[in-house]
């Protein structure tokens, strides 16, 4: 947590100095002078790089695999700009494949492995905003193909408009971004507040490129976040879908958090889990629960072991149902019934803003669900659960749920135990949870109280 609060005081706090004047006017860097070596590049792309070179047509990588070679990071996938047709570039490779309607790509495929080459677009900054904006303010135009000035105008910020030229291996800055990447700054291109209304989802990549690089976001473009994160509610919730898998399972999901919450836009995303964090009695709990998931979530992926974007929906809404079945517990309906309803009125709204499929919810459903059968330690139940498909992953879930819920402490150590134990083992602690246990002596004139956690009273 305290890894957290100093990213975040160096985020906002990081003094810089760099002209907020951005020329278009390209600053070529040669070979001699920029950290890019070929050995770094995918062989793949390389390949892609060259034969459209040798047909006679501009090459370049793009974007963030070439921020990330300067940064001295592995890029995670490849990127390919051209002034080749995608008509031609499919002409040149025998795998490639074209996609999309309204603006066409082409997938050239090798094993293991999809370089995405993409004709210069235009798409530079609208003149007539109003003959633009559609009925929620949002900026649209159609895309057309352009030149490598028209191409750079498109991209979202400066440090993600490098260009590595496969011809003399050259870097090309159009925007400054070489300035900014070293300057540690986040910097949208063109005006702050044209380009947010022009396209909001924007504001959640600003989000994750400052959370992912430890830059800070200049001003201007931190103060344009506010001014236009309403129009979030707006963008579809497939596409929010895609972002906030990108947001929370990058490898740096708790500054991202974070950062998501200081900003006030984690209620865009998860309205009913920021509503539970600004409850008081809640608060910390809430919290402190989120942040553990996505400091696992962020151990696990940088030893490249998978993640299941399941697990992180059930904890994010894990919160928000138990509220809800607290309060339909009360209004009198059974145990099964309000949990059931619960789970399945929470899942219902959150899909109105993230389109999360069938298969997560389902799954989240049934981590929640597993964890009144782990909580009973039913005698007839525990070898078989242990076998069930989703046992892993409920299990996983109620140890985080034992981090900062102490009563469930002691069932956490015993299923460890039991989940590490060899059969005969298991048979005998199952016998031991047969034994009946002696009732303690009440004193006279003392009520038996209630149990102390009715939101986990178990569904049969």
């Amino acid at each position: 947590m305290s890894k957290v609060i100093l990213f975040f005081k160096n985020l906002f706090n990081k003094q810089v100095s760099v002209d907020s004047s951005i020329s278009n006017a390209p600053v070529t860097i040669p070979r001699s002078e920029h950290s890019i070596s070929r050995k770094q590049v995918s062989h793949n792309a390389l390949k892609v790089l060259y034969r459209l070179h040798d047909a006679g047509f501009s090459a370049y990588l793009v974007g963030g695999c070439v921020r990330d070679l300067l940064l001295g990071r592995e890029p995670k996938d490849f990127d390919v700009v051209t002034n080749a047709k995608p008509e031609e570039v499919h002409q040149l490779f025998r795998s490639a494949l074209l996609i999309g309607r309204r603006f066409r790509l082409v997938h050239v495929r090798f094993s293991g492995e999809i370089i995405e080459v993409a004709t210069f677009r235009q798409g530079g900054f609208v003149q007539d905003e109003d003959e633009h904006r559609n009925e929620h303010g949002m900026l649209v135009r159609d895309n057309q193909y352009g030149t490598l000035n028209d191409d750079v105008i498109r991209r979202d910020f400066t440090v993600n408009s490098l260009y590595y030229n496969i011809a003399d291996f050259s870097v090309v800055d159009f925007m400054g971004g070489m300035q900014d990447l070293q300057a540690g700054v986040l910097r949208i291109i063109g005006d702050p507040l044209t380009r947010f209304r022009e396209d909001p989802v924007r504001i959640l990549r600003a989000i994750r490129f400052a959370a992912k690089l430890s830059f800070s976001i200049e001003p201007a473009t931190a103060a344009a976040i506010p001014q236009t994160a309403g129009l979030l509610a707006h963008v579809s919730p497939a596409r929010l879908f895609d972002e906030v898998i990108k947001l929370l399972s990058g490898g740096y999901g708790q500054e991202t958090f974070a950062l998501l919450r200081h900003q006030n836009l984690l209620k865009y995303l998860f309205p009913l889990t920021e509503a539970v964090l600004q409850e008081p009695t809640m608060h910390h709990e809430v919290d402190r629960f989120l942040m553990l998931m996505l400091r696992n979530t962020d151990e696990r992926i940088a030893q490249d072991k998978g993640v299941n974007p399941a697990f992180m929906f059930a904890a994010m809404l894990w919160h928000p149902r138990q509220k809800l079945a607290l309060q339909l517990l009360e209004d009198g309906l059974v145990p099964v019934v309000a949990h059931e309803q619960a789970g399945n009125q929470v899942i219902n709204q959150q899909v109105k803003h993230i389109a999360i499929p069938r298969r997560f919810t389902n799954t989240a459903r049934e981590i929640w669900q597993m964890q009144f059968q782990l909580e009973k330690r039913k005698p007839h139940r525990a070898i078989a659960l242990v076998y069930m498909h989703r046992f892993r992953a409920g299990y996983d879930f109620l140890l985080l749920r034992a981090e900062v819920e102490p009563h469930l402490t002691e069932i956490a150590t015993w299923w460890t135990a039991f989940h590490d134990a060899d059969d005969e083992t298991r048979q005998e602690m199952v016998k031991a949870l047969m034994k009946p246990k002696k009732r303690r002596r009440r004193s006279k004139g003392k009520k038996t109280s209630q149990s102390a956690d009715v939101v986990q009273s178990a569904p049969e």
